[in-house]
């Protein structure tokens, strides 16, 4: 739709010195800059691409409300130029013949492309998709399979093809296409993993395109050419097919040696001598259709042999005869020598030969011969079926001699689904155009009008060449792949016009510019991958020559293309390539289906015409001409791609591509968290959610990273794990070192090997912080049932009560919102990665708490480190229980819960409360009444600074306001007004630094604080110290709490049995008593947890969320 601009002048009063600069800012990729790995960065010059900015930034005062956003955004008219004048240009071809000449003292400046569609798509395309199958391979193909099924052969591969391309034009025109063709549709539309896997496959695809080519070149020169360059040459008939295969694998290797040191030295050549190589192609197809049309007039003489309903091999004879009259004398020919023991009449031959005559039929007998109708169906067999005619013939008895005799025979077995691996080769080449889409004018028109016209154009030259080749030539010559029935020559030569040789010279020509442009376009592809950095053992091969040319890359591929060499025969190279180039078609349409159905705002193609549903035929197609061509070449090449996709997964393909797979995975994120949302999980599929609770220290560290070891041993991969910290202050300030902390949390995840999300709060506390990351972590359904946090171990020594008040009241919003609660005591003593020898998990079970102390154990025994351990679970009987059925219904219960576990019941008898439990308890109080005495009168210290502040500057203010409305201020009360304010500023500043003493000294006697004395102040001072002695005095007078005494019992006695059991056990899990109601008594809860835990290594307090969590049932 277009759209009209109005541009107005305004102005700046500045020089137009912008024109100047924008020369400076059109982006080429020669300019890269290269991000942290070292791999160059896509250049866009869109937002966050300020670098070119920096130095002309507007100063008009037009803009002046806009100042600081022109530090990071362009101006919108700065934009519009550089979009105008981008380039997609790479370091391509043509840059590295211009380019680097003088070592970059004066760079050239970069030729905007100039090639439209017909020079830059449509002839690239025809030279890359008609090539060596149709000359070599598409008449045996016709004679063999039929007219009917040639037809469908081409039809499937066609239409393959096309449905490719259409999805092909419309990923390559949503946006601006850099070079690098499909591989860079295929990444960008599917991510990294399906990138590097499909662009490897694309690239081994190539490779073997190259050494299909070579072996065609090969296959002409040795067969039709120069036949007597042949070094191995076999002496019988069986070793021949030995010899040629041999001849070609030393042949092809020289061949691939000259042409890599071609394109080493220089791909000039190569791009100077395509267009030879394409007017070679173009010629030999018309020569083929002037021969066929010729055919109607005067058909070629072409003879063929025939003896009996069999096909000669016309090499080893002149005449097709077995006798001939020469002055009234039978004589016998070099064929009857062929088939007898010697050139006498009466000499002993081949029974078949004496039983049958011979004849001599036209190859070619022309377009109106009726010859359709003989080769319209299909004549497949085994190896070494002799080929022959539809004659009646004297059949003769089986002879093992008969494999020796001139007949032409098929040197495969033959069946429909290999013709299609063979053939599809010779469709492929679509990409040529994208490959060059930054050599074009304008890609987004010329790539989908182009390809597509160029498939369309040699779709029916494909057609009409079945049709046309199965009307003009005889069925046994069409299915002589070597032509030797027609005296060694090109099957497909024969028909040509005006001499065979334009066949064989220009396919010849044809397959060697062919391999030429494979072995150029491979290594660049491979090099392109490797500057990814997707695949890290691929770094290497992203280095090259000064000048960049791919010069390691080139290597690998010369390597793997001779592998194909050494296959060295066409027929079974051409399947083998079909597999990666059909794999890479069926990601094209994949992309582009993905892209349709997720609708993503950034898809919006200008080619119109494609349809999810097309691209989603074309992909099933693909599929399944892979497992009709070669169902054990298509699992092969799936597994390598598998394999390349699990490696890049692996090592963790950090690249944001904007790619579909990613929004295939939000869209089923957000399906099944709309699922999770419709009701809570069942107890069958409850597992722990974790929400790990870390501290971080003054640099951002993780303080206790065992924590997440142990969050992984727990969860063994599965399910959610949240990490949270909280940072004090506020975002605008901590912002960076928020996110800096968030760094150095996923860097310890990732030493700990814990997978899960992390997420940094900054809070105005740390408690606050804490309740908001309980509340709100997580989303929709995937929210955390279950908190971890570590013991606060050294709270008796801190200064600040928060920190163990900020645990407690962290303990209470956990059993408020219903959520678990684990607890681990010295963490850091926790087991990493070494697996623990055989030891013990103690579960002390006291109460219940929806199961969680026996599924925890469970958990934990799946990982490796734990695995060893056996499971022991004790339970506490008081005096009127029965221990004895307690411990059957207890074995009873683990049985049904599938539970292997030791299990033992501990009696705890009402006992005197000892002395000692006593004497712990009142020391306990009386450390917390001194502590709160002391924190009172800190507190008491402030408000008394606080206050004589106040007074000072209230007292000052009400002078300076008096003399404002005075009659007159004498110098003296000014100077008075004067030494007073500094007094009390001195009194401020004394009282401070007294301050900071005493919260640096917390256990040092109080300070006296120097300052102005008044009666009330000296009352009210001894006062205050008289009730601090009368408080000392209680101190040692006062009786403990009974509740706190029969609480400290229940710790001490508790104690006792767990050490006494469990001393020596890898690992104690205990129930978590809850904190008091009455916030009072939060710091003998604190004491009582102590007292519990006291002398054992690990622990880990459990609480209960409140639901069942382990189920006896299916």
């Amino acid at each position: 739709m277009p759209t009209n601009f109005t541009v107005v002048p305004v102005e700046d009063g500045r020089k137009p010195a912008q024109e100047d600069s924008d020369d400076n800012n059109v982006l080429k990729e020669e300019d890269e800059e290269t991000v942290g790995d070292g791999n160059p960065r896509e250049s866009s010059p869109f937002i966050h691409n300020t670098d070119d900015y920096k130095g002309t930034l507007y100063d008009g005062k037009n803009m002046a409300l806009f100042e600081e956003e022109i530090e990071s955004n362009p101006m919108v008219s700065s934009l519009l130029s550089k979009l105008a004048n981008y380039t997609n240009l790479t370091q391509g071809v043509r840059e590295h013949e211009e380019a680097d000449e003088d070592e970059g003292a004066k760079k050239k400046k970069v030729k905007s492309p100039q090639m439209g569609t017909f020079i830059g798509v449509y002839l690239p395309c025809l030279q890359n998709i008609l090539g060596v199958i149709l000359f070599l391979r598409m008449t045996w193909i016709v004679g063999t399979a039929g007219i009917l099924e040639s037809f469908i052969i081409v039809s499937m591969c066609c239409s393959c093809t096309m449905l490719t391309a259409i999805s092909m034009s419309a990923i390559a025109t949503n946006g601006v296409v850099p070079a690098g063709g499909s591989y860079y549709m295929i990444s960008r539309s599917l991510g990294p993993e399906f990138g590097g896997a499909v662009g490897l496959c694309f690239y081994l695809g190539t490779t073997f395109a190259g050494a299909m080519y070579i072996l065609g070149t090969i296959e002409i020169f040795l067969t039709y050419i120069v036949p007597s360059a042949a070094i191995f040459k076999a002496e019988e008939k069986a070793l021949e097919a030995e010899a040629m295969l041999n001849n070609m694998r030393v042949y092809g290797t020289c061949c691939l040696t000259l042409m890599a040191v071609v394109v080493f030295v220089g791909v000039k050549y190569v791009n100077k001598l395509a267009l030879v190589f394409l007017a070679c192609v173009v010629l030999s197809i018309l020569s083929i259709y002037a021969g066929v049309f010729k055919t109607i007039f005067e058909p070629p003489v072409f003879p063929v042999c025939l003896l009996g309903n069999r096909t000669l091999q016309n090499h080893g004879f002149d005449k097709c005869m077995k006798t001939d009259i020469i002055d009234n004398v039978t004589v016998t020919t070099r064929l009857w020598a062929l088939f007898c023991s010697g050139p006498e009449l009466n000499a002993s031959c081949n029974e078949y030969f004496s039983l049958n005559n011979v004849t001599e039929i036209q190859g070619i007998p022309g377009l109106t011969s009726g010859a359709i109708s003989e080769n319209m169906w299909g004549s497949y067999g085994p190896t070494g079926m002799m080929v022959e005619k539809d004659l009646p013939s004297v059949p003769g008895s089986a002879s093992p001699q008969d494999k020796d005799m001139p007949y032409v025979v098929n040197d495969i077995t033959t069946f429909f689904t290999l013709l299609v691996g063979i053939y599809f080769p010779s469709v492929t080449g679509i990409m040529a155009g994208s490959n060059r889409s930054g050599d074009l004018r304008d890609a987004q028109r010329s790539i989908p009008i182009g390809t597509i016209l160029a498939i369309a154009t040699t779709t029916i030259i494909y057609l009409s060449c079945v049709v046309l080749f199965g009307a003009a030539i005889d069925g046994v010559v069409l299915r002589d792949k070597f032509g030797d029935s027609v005296k060694g020559n090109l099957v497909i030569g024969t028909l040509s016009w005006p001499s065979p040789w334009v066949i064989v010279i220009g396919s010849f020509f044809s397959c060697c510019g062919a391999g030429l442009q494979s072995l150029t376009g491979a290594p660049r592809l491979l090099q392109a991958i490797a500057r990814d950095g997707i695949v890290p053992f691929l770094e290497v091969f992203g280095h090259g020559k000064a000048n960049g040319e791919p010069t390691w890359a080139l290597l690998l591929t010369a390597l793997i293309c001779e592998s194909g060499i050494l296959i060295a025969s066409l027929d079974a190279v051409a399947p083998i390539l079909s597999m990666f180039f059909l794999m890479c078609y069926l990601f094209v349409n994949l992309a582009c289906a993905l892209q349709t159905l997720l609708r993503t705002p950034n898809w919006r193609p200008r080619f119109k015409f494609y349809h999810w549903t097309l691209s989603f035929l074309g992909m099933s197609l693909c599929l399944a001409l892979m497992f009709i061509s070669s169902w054990y070449y298509a699992l092969v090449a799936m597994l390598i791609a598998g394999c390349i996709y699990k490696y890049i997964e692996y090592r963790g393909a950090e690249k944001e591509w904007g790619d579909g797979i990613r929004g295939v995975s939000l869209n089923a994120a957000r399906f099944a968290l709309i699922r999770l949302e419709e009701a809570p999980p069942h107890t069958k599929n409850w597992r722990p959610q974790m929400l790990v609770l870390l501290n971080l220290d003054s640099e951002l560290s993780v303080k206790h990273p065992r924590l997440l070891s142990f969050t992984t041993q727990l969860k063994a991969g599965k399910g959610l794990t949240i990490v949270g910290s909280v940072l004090e202050g506020t975002y605008l300030t901590r912002d960076t070192e928020a996110k800096q902390a968030e760094q150095n949390i996923k860097s310890a995840m990732s030493a700990e090997k814990t997978k899960g999300f992390c997420h940094v709060v900054v809070s105005s506390n740390q408690r606050d912080g804490i309740s908001h990351l309980v509340q709100s972590a997580g989303l929709g359904g995937m929210k955390h049932n279950s908190v971890l946090m570590a013991w606060p171990g050294n709270w008796r020594q801190s200064n600040d009560p928060q920190s163990w008040k900020s645990f407690i009241e962290t303990v209470r919003e956990t059993t408020a919102a219903h959520l678990a609660l684990l607890v681990a005591k010295n963490v850091d003593s926790f087991p990493h990665q070494e697996r623990l020898s055989e030891g013990t998990i103690d579960v002390w079970w006291i109460v219940h708490d929806g199961g969680m102390l026996m599924l925890l154990p469970f958990l934990l025994r799946q990982h490796k480190v734990w695995r060893k351990c056996k499971m022991r679970i004790f339970t506490v009987a008081q005096l009127d229980d029965n221990s004895i059925q307690m411990k059957k219904d207890l074995q009873m219960f683990l049985y049904h819960l599938r539970l292997n576990a030791e299990v033992e019941v501990v009696e705890m008898h009402d006992s005197d409360i000892s002395a000692f439990t006593y004497e712990k308890t009142l020391v306990m109080e009386q450390r917390s009444q001194m502590l709160k005495q002391m924190q009172l009168s800190r507190t008491e210290r402030e408000r008394e600074i606080q206050s004589i502040t106040d007074e000072s500057r209230s007292s000052i203010r009400r002078k300076n306001h008096s003399g404002a409305h005075g009659s007159g201020l004498n110098n003296q009360n000014s100077q008075l007004d004067e030494e007073k304010q500094e007094e009390a500023q001195l009194i401020h500043d004394r009282n401070t630094a007294s301050h900071a003493a005493l919260n640096d000294k917390a256990d040092a006697a109080p300070e006296r604080v120097h300052m102005t004395w008044t009666k009330e102040k000296f009352f009210s001072n001894r006062n205050r110290e008289h009730n601090a002695t009368m408080a000392v005095r209680d101190l040692f007078n006062m009786k403990p709490n009974q509740s706190n005494v029969r609480c400290m019992h229940t710790a001490v006695k508790l104690n006792e049995v767990v050490v006494n059991k469990s001393q020596g056990a890898h690992l104690v899990l205990l129930n978590m008593p809850g904190p008091p109601r009455n916030r009072g008594g939060d710091e003998n809860y604190m004491e009582f947890m102590e007292v519990m835990m006291e002398g054992l290594n690990r622990v880990l307090l459990v609480r209960g969320g409140g639901r069942e969590v382990i189920t006896i049932y299916s």
